[in-house]
């Protein structure tokens, strides 16, 4: 089975740092985001891996080559210009005929991939997404309403929990028609288009294993979770 990383964003949330180096090649301890991502696909048995490169791509081609030194194999697909999540997707369509791994490459992964692609294949899914559940503390009161407006509770600044997207998904090939080729398109809108086609969507779900590395303040997160594994070594 394949794995295709999305390398390609512009990162622009994590500026200055990204203005001369991709987020997937921010260092995250002694190595960069991307090869702790390669790492946790080859620790699955996932060693063949898509590239999907565009912003400051050269960065990463000259640091993962082959990807030999790194014990996989690595192709790119390359793309002129920003194509959001599905739109890089589809650069690596010629490289794709089986059911295959899309990940994003700006998160850190740390759950059970191989168990993951078992219920995709089990349930034989379309696509298969990776929910994350989070838990955050709303900073108000909420007040809740019935008939005639009338009051009926107060819950003071409530802990809401919610499915996330973590950008993780087990896909078969036929998503790849669903996706327009050489412009910007969502990965939301790609659902959306399966979900109007009655195709079979699940989510597996995790409560660990996962951290966004999107902004200043995840990415503080993300090495303040690599220092507390480092104190268990």
């Amino acid at each position: 089975m394949k794995a295709v990383i999305l390398t390609g964003g512009l990162g622009t949330r994590l500026q200055p740092y990204t203005l001369f180096v991709p987020k997937p090649m921010l260092p995250l301890g002694d190595k960069p985001l991307l090869e702790h991502s390669i790492n946790w696909l080859k620790k699955n048995n996932i060693k063949s891996i898509v590239l999907c490169v565009s912003y400051l791509r050269r960065n990463i081609q000259d640091y993962f080559q082959e990807g030999d030194d790194f014990g996989v194999d690595i192709e790119y697909a390359i793309s002129n210009k920003p194509l959001a999540t599905a739109g890089q997707l589809k650069t690596a369509e010629k490289f794709i005929d089986d059911t295959f791994v899309c990940m994003y490459g700006d998160s850190v992964f740390d759950f059970s991939l191989k168990d993951m692609i078992k219920k995709h294949q089990k349930n034989k899914s379309f696509i298969t997404m990776c929910l994350y559940e989070y838990k955050f503390h709303l900073p108000y009161g909420v007040i809740d309403t019935g008939k005639n407006d009338r009051i009926t509770a107060w819950r003071e600044k409530p802990e809401i929990t919610s499915n996330i997207n973590t950008g993780c998904y087990v896909m078969e090939p036929g998503v790849f028609p669903l996706i327009p080729d050489n412009v910007p398109y969502g990965m939301d809108k790609v659902i959306e288009k399966a979900m109007s086609k009655k195709k079979k969507l699940n989510s597996f779900s995790i409560k660990k294993g996962f951290t966004d590395v999107g902004d200043m303040k995840s990415y503080e997160k993300a090495y303040q979770e690599f220092k507390k594994k480092l104190g268990k070594i």
